[in-house]
C-alpha cells in the first residue's frame, strides 16, 4: 500500500527549526584562539544561520554552489554548517592541515564559489589564493582585528544583513556537505553527503546503544569539524538540542581538560593520539580537574589500545570505539555492550571494547575473502564491505574510481577485519599495512596496542621491513613517554606474553615523534618509505 504516510523530505532545515523553536537558550560555548570565551545560544545562532543564507544568495548563490569553509571548530563554523545547506548551497570543509597545493586541487576539483576563511588562517589562504578563483572571500575576525581591505568582514555582513532567506524545497538526496579523503596515496577523493545521510546518520548516533545523545548532554567536539562532519556530532547536538562546547584551534590536554571540568562537558570524541596525551597530562596531575561522573570518550580514526580505555576508566570516564571513514557520513560501526556481557569479567568486557563493535542501524556489513564471504567466527579475516543510507555511492567527478564499489552495491573500505559470532568488528590493519612473514599474516595494529601498553612508550608504529629470508619483518618505531626509558629487549620481553615469536618485531626503532596525516591518523607510508629505502630512521628521526 503506497501513499500511508507523508512525504517529508529529510533535511537538515527541520533541525534548525527545531533547535531555534525548542532549545532556544541552550548555549553554544567557542574557545577563541587566544583561550577567551565565545557565548551565545542556539536561538542566536539559528538567526545568524538565517542572515548567513541570505548574505550568500545575495551575493548570488544557486542551489547545489559549493561553498567552502576554512574554519576551526567555532559558532561561525556551526552556522555555516546549516546556512549553507539551508539555503541549497554545499558546505565544502577544508582540511587546514593539507599542503597548499592539496587544497588548491581539492578546491579547483569542487568548483567552489565562495570562500569563508577565519582572519587566524588567512596566512594559509595566502599559500595557494593565486591558484583558486573564488568569487568572494568572507573573513570571521576571530582574533579582534580589522580584516585586510581586500576581503570581506563575516560579522560586519551579518550584522548589517536585511534580507530574509529563501529557502528552497530541497530533496532530501540533494547534497548539503562535502569533504575529501585524507588518504595517504593518490590525490584525495570528494565525497557527497546528502540532507538525507546526514539526518539519518544524526538519528543513528544519537540512539541509546550508540552514542546515546540527549538533551542533557554536553558535547565538545575534539575531532575537525573540517573533516568527515565532526563524525556527525554537530547535527546530532544541534538535533537533540544538547549544549555544545567547540575548543577552537585550543586542543592542547591540559586546555582541553580545562574545558572538559569547567563547562561539564559529558561526551567528547577525537583521534587516539589527543586522548593518550589528555590521559597523560591528567595521570600527572589528578587533582587539577575533576571531570563529570560517567563522561564518555569517543575514539575513533585508527584502533584505540585497550590500554586507554583501562586509564580512562579509573577516572570513571567510558572510552566508547566506533568505527567510520570519510565515505560512511562517518558512524558505521559502534563498540557498546549487550545486556548480558555486562556480567563478564572486566578484563573480558575490557577485550570486546576495544573492538569496533556492530553496525550502525540501517548498515550492513560483511568481511569478503579470496572465496567470497568470510564466517563470522572472530578468527576469519576479510576485506570489510558495506552499505546503507550513510554510505556514498560514488566518488565526486572520479567515474575511474567505481572500482571501490561492488555490482551488488557494497562499498569496499579496505580495512581488514574479523567479525564475531555476535556481530562484533574487529579492524586488524588495513590491507596494505598488513605484513606477511613467512607466508604468514601479521597484524600491524594489534602489536602497536600493545606496545602502546607498556608503561614507557607513548606511541608506537608498526611497518613492515624487508627481509632477504621472510620477504618481509615488522619494524616498531616507538616514541616514549617524556623521562621514561625501556630498551628493545625489554619490549620483546613484554610482547611475549601476547604473541609468538615470529609476530615480535626484529627490530625496535626509537624515534622522538612520528608521522601524522592531516586528521591524526599513523602516516606509515613514510615509515615504510624510509623502511624500504633504508635511509636511517634512527639516525633521521621522524618529524
Amino acid at each position: 500500500m503506497k501513499g500511508t504516510m507523508m512525504q517529508f523530505p529529510l533535511t537538515l532545515r527541520p533541525l534548525l527549526e527545531r533547535a531555534e523553536k525548542l532549545f532556544p537558550k541552550v548555549e553554544i560555548v567557542s574557545s577563541r584562539p587566544d583561550n577567551s570565551i565565545h557565548r551565545y545560544t542556539y536561538g542566536e545562532m539559528s538567526q545568524r544561520a538565517r542572515s548567513l543564507t541570505a548574505v550568500l544568495q545575495a551575493a548570488g548563490l544557486e542551489p547545489g554552489d559549493r561553498v567552502a569553509s576554512l574554519l576551526w571548530n567555532h559558532y561561525a563554523h556551526l552556522e555555516a554548517y546549516f546556512g549553507v545547506p539551508c539555503g541549497g548551497g554545499v558546505l565544502h570543509t577544508l582540511n587546514l592541515r593539507l599542503h597548499p597545493d592539496e587544497l588548491a586541487y581539492i578546491i579547483n576539483h569542487a568548483q567552489d564559489r565562495f570562500l569563508i576563511v577565519d582572519d587566524v588562517l588567512l596566512h594559509l589562504f595566502e599559500k595557494f589564493k593565486n591558484k583558486v578563483k573564488f568569487e568572494r572571500v568572507f573573513v570571521v575576525p576571530l582574533s579582534g582585528e580589522s580584516v585586510p581591505a581586500a576581503f570581506e568582514n563575516y560579522e560586519t555582513l551579518l550584522l548589517d544583513n536585511r534580507s530574509i532567506p529563501v529557502f528552497p524545497d530541497l530533496d532530501e538526496n540533494d547534497a548539503a556537505a562535502m569533504c575529501y579523503t585524507s588518504g595517504t596515496t593518490g590525490k584525495p577523493k570528494g565525497v557527497a553527503y546528502s540532507h538525507r545521510a546526514i539526518a539519518l546518520h544524526s538519528y543513528s548516533i544519537s540512539l541509546p546503544d550508540n552514542l546515546s545523545l540527549s538533551r542533557s548532554d554536553c558535547i565538545l567536539p575534539a575531532m575537525s569539524m573540517f573533516h568527515a562532519n565532526a563524525w556527525g556530532l554537530p547535527h546530532a547536538a544541534v538535533m537533540n538540542g544538547s549544549q555544545l562546547v567547540l575548543p577552537g584551534p585550543n586542543l592542547q590536554p591540559e586546555r582541553l581538560l580545562d574545558l572538559l571540568s569547567v563547562e561539564g562537558v559529558t561526551l567528547t570524541g577525537g583521534v587516539p593520539t589527543i586522548w593518550l596525551s589528555v590521559i597523560d597530562a591528567l595521570e600527572r596531575q589528578p587533582e587539577r580537574w575533576r571531570l563529570p561522573p560517567g563522561m564518555r570518550v569517543v575514539v575513533a580514526g585508527s584502533a584505540a589500545p585497550e590500554s586507554l580505555f583501562r586509564r580512562f576508566e579509573k577516572f570513571g570516564v567510558r572510552v566508547i570505539q566506533p568505527w567510520g571513514m570519510t565515505e560512511t557520513t562517518p558512524i558505521a560501526t559502534v563498540c557498546t555492550l549487550k545486556p548480558g556481557m555486562r556480567n563478564w569479567p572486566e578484563d573480558r568486557q575490557f577485550e570486546l571494547r576495544a573492538k569496533q563493535g556492530l553496525a550502525s542501524p540501517f548498515v550492513e556489513i560483511r568481511a569478503v575473502g579470496d572465496h567470497g564471504e568470510v564466517p563470522w567466527d572472530g578468527k576469519t579475516p576479510g576485506e570489510l564491505e558495506i552499505r546503507g543510507p550513510f554510505v556514498a555511492a560514488s566518488y565526486y567527478k572520479l567515474p575511474e574510481e567505481r572500482h571501490r564499489w561492488t555490482n551488488d552495491g557494497w562499498f569496499r573500505t579496505g580495512d581488514v577485519v574479523t567479525i564475531d559470532v555476535e556481530g562484533y568488528m574487529k579492524i586488524t590493519d588495513r590491507t596494505k599495512d598488513l605484513i606477511k612473514s613467512g607466508g604468514e599474516w601479521i597484524s600491524s595494529v594489534d602489536v602497536e596496542n600493545a606496545l602502546v601498553a607498556h608503561p614507557a612508550v607513548k606511541e608506537a608504529a608498526v611497518v613492515a621491513a624487508p627481509h632477504p629470508k621472510w620477504q618481509e619483518r615488522p619494524l616498531a618505531a616507538v616514541v616514549l613517554k617524556e623521562g621514561c626509558q625501556v630498551t628493545a629487549e625489554e619490549l620483546r620481553s613484554f610482547l611475549a606474553c601476547k604473541f609468538a615469536k615470529w609476530q615480535v618485531p626484529d627490530e625496535f626503532i626509537f624515534v622522538p615523534s612520528l608521522p601524522h596525516t592531516s586528521t591524526g591518523k599513523l602516516l606509515k607510508s613514510e615509515l615504510r618509505r624510509q623502511s624500504s629505502t633504508g635511509c636511517g630512521l634512527q639516525e633521521r628521526g621522524i618529524d
